[in-house]
């Protein structure tokens, strides 16, 4: 990955992403009172869930919480594991394990998920503690990785198990220095009595590194706005050019071929064949729209990969492949050359697709060397 840190540097910039701050102001003053909240509140938490993203385990956490977590009870739960790389992601949770760290991946958005982890934390919680009569357990994350979806999973399932009058009950917590705060919490559990509170997602004041920011960005975490779209399509189209992805969507579009020419003139028959059609049935246009534009971005880059005959260890030629991959991104998308702000509307759509996780599922981050290197897989 020498030639994208080299490209990330030339051709990006510092972005104000350095540390010590910068000309970009990304760190909103409700941001910097939230944070405060947080590590005010953390003093009083027995157990802590922090909700990182499972595209960038590493990336999505708070260095600056770091210090007043690493001595508390904590789980690290990876949520959006339906968009990250599931050949790659056990080999995160054995890394995060190996350093004593309790990990779950999730999808804060099942029912089934949320309630697996909240299991293990009242496991954790009655192993640890078995006489105090209530548990505080707080919910932390950056912006963006899933933390209200999993609030709002965890309120259903707290509403499903306690009585009405208990459900938005608040937990009376012991005073902070001059102050006394109630804070409202969700019962999960009963002897001990266990609640969970919601803290705002608080991102640090300064960014450690670009290529961090960039992964930040092209999570969701930080606005589309402070960093531009075209350069977090540039960084990404620098990833999937460096593990060699276009390879892997070939191969992909290959397979899905054989099948379709295999299919071809066969039809399974059901029971809904037999059933009177309710409304007019969607044509082919609208059934497969987005999954037709995912094969023409894949196919477009992939032509583009591959015919290119320059070296991609060098900085200059990976930098001359992007440029001719956003031209094979705008034509793709049917945006004309000459429209304004095409680039940035082909960025914009390029985005929209790998968040969805239409473009493969993918993890930013590599595991670090004191695990199982992941070079045995493409994405």
């Amino acid at each position: 990955m020498v030639v994208l840190k080299k490209v990330l540097k030339k051709g990006l910039g510092e972005m104000g992403f350095n540390k010590g701050g910068g000309p970009v102001n990304w760190f909103p003053g409700h941001m910097a009172a939230a944070s405060r909240a947080i590590r005010d509140r953390l003093k009083l938490a027995d157990f802590v869930i922090e909700v990182r993203d499972s595209r960038i385990p590493l990336s999505s956490q708070n260095e600056e919480l770091q210090p007043l977590l690493t001595g508390k009870r904590r789980i690290l739960a990876l949520n959006k594991k339906d968009l990250a790389n599931p050949n790659i992601l056990p080999k995160w949770i054995k890394y995060f394990e190996s350093d004593k760290q309790d990990c779950l991946s999730i999808n804060a958005h099942s029912k089934t998920s949320v309630k697996k982890l909240l299991d293990l934390v009242e496991l954790k919680l009655k192993e640890v503690i078995s006489r105090e009569p209530t548990l505080l357990v707080m919910v932390v994350g950056v912006p963006n990785v899933g933390k209200s979806a999993l609030i709002n999973n965890i309120h259903r399932i707290s509403a499903e198990h306690f009585p009405v009058q208990e459900r938005m009950k608040k937990a009376i917590v012991g005073p902070l220095p001059g102050v006394t705060q109630d804070i409202a919490g969700y019962k999960i559990a009963h002897q001990p009595s266990i609640y969970v509170l919601d803290t705002p997602g608080v991102l640090v004041p300064s960014i450690p590194d670009i290529e961090t920011g960039l992964k930040l960005a092209a999570t969701g975490s930080v606005k589309d706005s402070v960093v531009g779209e075209e350069r977090i399509a540039q960084y990404l189209l620098a990833v999937f050019n460096s593990r060699g992805t276009p390879i892997y969507w070939k191969n992909l579009n290959d397979r899905k071929k054989e099948l379709q020419n295999g299919s071809e003139g066969k039809h399974e028959y059901s029971i809904k064949d037999l059933l009177p059609n309710r409304r007019k049935p969607q044509d082919d246009s609208a059934v497969y729209y987005i999954e037709d534009i995912v094969t023409e971005v894949q196919c477009a880059l992939t032509d583009s990969f591959l015919n290119f005959d320059g070296d991609l260890e060098d900085e200059n030629n990976m930098e001359s492949l992007i440029e001719l991959q956003f031209d094979a991104l705008q034509k793709a998308f049917k945006i004309p050359q000459t429209a304004s702000e095409s680039r940035a509307k082909a960025s914009k759509k390029f985005l929209t697709l790998f968040r969805m996780g239409k473009l493969g599922h993918f993890i930013l981050d590599d595991v670090p060397d004191v695990c199982q290197p992941v070079s045995s897989t493409i994405l």
